[in-house]
Parts: structure tokens; C-alpha cells; sequence
């Protein structure tokens, strides 16, 4: 029952968890281009951040599921073997795990899986941010970009541009021809058509 309560009170921190993870990687990322990018977001945007990366790149989804996935399975093992002294010297616990109750080993070892899942993902977002920053960072300076989107704007007027990325209230581009990055209300666009760039 323990580990149920321990469960419901990490729920709130978990959404807090991911306000930050959102915070962090938007943050990163747009830093690399010059935007503040929580100038331009609310709170919505960055806490569905990290979930429109999971179902954008399948690749990420599948590397959390899997990341995931090993860590609760070593978790599960470690709990099973937790009279064991190798157990006590990998999870670096002082006491022995050999005298606690099945209740008090289950919330022990979900605190390390909580706590090495925050940590990896953490990392794992940032990672994100920082190359995938830098990337666009350096094709900006280089001029190697790739224009595959047209905006046309309520004016009828149509450039073609590299979209960095969009949240609830803006996008933000790089027009062709410039290395600015430039910011528009989605307000202000009529429509964003996206070019084959295979022809």
C-alpha cells in the first residue's frame, strides 16, 4: 500500500518534471539561434515539449521505451536480490537491505528507479536541445539550409523558408536568402505548405 501512496504523491512532481524538462530543452535549443524562447510560449508549449519529441521522432520514442523498459527490469532484479551484498554495494546503501520489509524494499527501489529515470531523462532532453541546436545553429552560419517550406502570409505574400519549429502562438523561420531568424504570429499566415524537396 506504501508503495501505492508513494506513487500518487510523486504524480504532481512528475508534471512538474515535465514543465522543466520542457524549460530545459526549448531553452537550450532556441539559445544556440539567439531566441528566448519563453518570451514567446506559454505553459502549455512547454509542457507538451518532450511528448511532441517522442511522437515526432520515432527514434527517440523508441530509445525512452527502451531505456525505460532495461531500468525497470534491473530495478525488478535488484529488488528480488536485495539480501544480497552485492545488491547493498550497487545501489551504495549504508544499511543492510536484508532486515526490511517487502513493502519497505518496494518503495526503496522505486525511489532509485524514480530518481535514475529523472536523471536519464534529463539528460536525455538536454542531449536533444545541445545537438540539435548546435545543428541548426551551424547550417544557419554556413548557409546550408534547407528551404522545404512555403508561407504564405494573409497578404498573399509567399516565401520560401527553413522552419525551425512553432508552438501555439508563433513560428519561427529562416526566410530564404537571410540568416536572421525571424518570428510570425501564426495569426498573421494563411497558410504553410511544405515543398518536395525530392524534385
Amino acid at each position: 500500500m506504501r508503495f501505492n501512496e508513494d506513487l500518487q504523491k510523486l504524480l504532481p512532481l512528475g508534471y512538474l518534471f515535465l514543465v522543466v524538462l520542457g524549460i530545459i530543452k526549448e531553452s537550450v535549443f532556441y539559445h544556440q539561434i539567439g531566441l528566448n524562447i519563453l518570451k514567446y510560449s506559454n505553459i502549455m508549449d512547454i509542457l507538451i515539449s518532450p511528448i511532441a519529441d517522442l511522437t515526432v521522432h520515432p527514434s527517440i520514442l523508441v530509445s525512452v521505451i527502451i531505456f525505460v523498459s532495461v531500468l525497470s527490469l534491473a530495478i525488478y532484479f535488484l529488488s528480488k536480490n536485495h539480501k544480497k551484498e552485492w545488491v547493498r554495494k550497487i545501489t551504495g546503501s549504508k544499511k543492510s537491505l536484508t532486515e526490511l520489509s517487502e513493502e519497505e524494499v518496494k518503495s526503496y527501489f522505486g525511489k532509485k528507479l524514480v530518481t535514475i529515470l529523472a536523471i536519464g531523462l534529463l539528460s536525455f532532453f538536454l542531449g536533444i536541445g545541445l545537438g540539435n541546436g548546435k545543428k541548426v545553429s551551424e547550417k544557419i552560419s554556413n548557409n546550408e539550409l534547407e528551404y522545404d517550406y512555403k508561407i504564405t502570409y494573409n497578404t498573399k505574400e509567399t516565401i520560401e523558408v527553413f522552419l525551425i519549429g512553432s508552438n501555439s502562438s508563433n513560428y519561427f523561420y529562416v526566410e530564404k536568402g537571410s540568416k536572421n531568424v525571424k518570428i510570425s504570429p501564426i495569426a498573421a499566415i494563411k497558410k504553410i505548405e511544405l515543398i518536395n524537396t525530392e524534385n
